[in-house]
């Protein structure tokens, strides 16, 4: 380190480096546009439970017994997820519980958690829209994981269903309790569906079955079968499947059922796709605005019209000039030497002699500037170049070497050797 009137030359070592970098700065930050997705703040209701079944078959209602038709048997495969159902990111704190939310779950309702919207997508502050309509659990988590990870956000958590509203099975007839039974993880069989609305109530078990509406086909099981028959009772159902449990041969009771379950289904899918319209033309309008305001900005950059902190490349650089600091990150000095086409000039710099001139900020040391000194011509060396953070204002310099300096030397004087003669015989 040595001294010379009011500049101070330091040499760069790993030590000083860090001394360097101790001076504060904030980069300069892109407009809040820019970290915004055309779904961000965009939402819908979610609506409808399934694709809308065609009309149900009839049978012939006058029988001297009952028939058994029981649904064909259906894979059993993962649970996935879909429009309207409530997922929970559970960190290591909530234990698994939906009540209690922290950290990445700040912004979440802890009743609701997030709603997988008409979309497909739940939306995430910091994060966006991540679309899950149609995942297992385990690949939604693993694709939430992957969009935290690059949202600079901590990744620890696990994706838990709080509400199970996408799959639904409706149970009516001689029932103690009609109504609508999701199916959740686990398979949903055909006695945990009367099982939970409250149980047949029938006077008669010879005239009675339990009908079963599924993909504009309708299936019978008679009671007395249901009841002697394991395989039947485990029968699962699927989303979209509605069961009616009938008193009588006739299926006049069964068809007005089925045909109210027809007409709910059709009301809602039919809002389910006013509402996808309206969340389309949502985001369209607001990808556009989006768009038209980033254009604006870099526009404005174009023109030079916004503040921008700069560093300034002097000496025996290929290229003089200014180094425009980045938003958003700190630059290095490698940064400054070779990204701009500014690095040493071969021909006339001197690798030995690499400066950063940094002047004081405090007032009581006006004037005062730091070199700070680097010799590349060691490669070792050209690691520091990339770990010295730039301040606003810095000027990189870059001396001349000695052969070069000569050169120029001898430049200068050339001339006046030239016409000493001339002007002496003039004389």
């Amino acid at each position: 380190m040595s001294d010379t009137g009011k500049v101070r030359v330091v040499a760069m070592t790993p030590e000083t480096v860090l001394v360097a970098n101790r001076a504060s700065y904030q980069p300069k930050t892109l407009p809040v546009v820019f970290g915004l997705s055309a779904g961000s703040g965009v939402g819908a209701s979610p609506r409808g439970i399934g694709t809308l079944p065609a009309a149900p078959s009839t049978q012939d209602g006058v029988r001297n017994t009952l028939r058994l038709d029981p649904p064909p048997p259906v894979t059993n495969s993962p649970y996935t997820i879909g429009v309207g159902d409530v997922v929970v990111l559970s960190t290591p704190s909530t234990q698994g519980t939906v009540g209690e939310l922290s950290g990445l779950l700040a912004a979440q309702n802890s009743r609701n958690g997030y709603t997988v919207q008409d979309d497909g997508s739940i939306n995430i502050p910091d994060v966006g829209r991540v679309r899950l309509a149609g995942l297992t659990v385990d690949e939604g988590e693993a694709l939430l994981f992957q969009r935290l990870v690059e949202s600079q956000l901590d990744p620890t958590f696990s994706l838990e269903v709080a509400e199970f509203n996408s799959r639904r099975v409706s149970v009516g007839g001689a029932v103690g309790q009609p109504g609508v039974m999701p199916i959740t993880l686990t398979p949903l069989t055909l006695s945990e569906a009367l099982s939970s609305a409250g149980s047949v109530s029938v006077g008669d078990i010879d005239v009675s079955s339990v009908r079963i509406y599924r993909d504009g086909q309708m299936y019978q099981i008679p009671l007395e079968d249901l009841y002697s028959r394991s395989d039947l009772q485990n029968l699962h159902l699927i989303a979209g499947d509605s069961v009616f449990v009938d008193t009588d041969y006739d299926l006049n009771r069964a068809e007005r059922y089925f045909a109210q379950q027809i007409q709910r289904v059709q009301t809602t899918v039919s809002g389910r796709e006013i509402a996808l319209d309206e969340l389309t033309a949502a985001v369209t309008l607001r990808r556009a605005d989006l768009n038209e305001r980033r254009e604006n900005f870099t526009q404005t950059i174009e023109l030079d019209a916004v503040d921008r902190d700069y560093v300034y490349l002097s000496g025996e650089v290929r290229t003089q000039g200014r180094y425009t600091l980045p938003f958003n990150r700190k630059a290095v000095l490698a940064d400054a030497l070779f990204d701009t086409g500014g690095g040493i000039a071969k021909e006339t710099g001197d690798a030995s002699e690499v400066y950063v001139l940094r002047a004081s900020n405090d007032v009581r040391e006006f004037g005062a500037v730091t070199a700070w000194h680097l010799d590349v011509r060691n490669a070792a060396n050209l690691a520091l170049a990339s770990k010295f953070e730039l301040r606003p204002d810095d000027i990189v310099f870059i001396a001349e070497n000695p052969v070069t300096r000569w050169g120029r030397t001898i430049n200068q004087i050339t001339p006046s050797l030239i016409t000493a003669p001339i002007n002496a015989i003039s004389d």
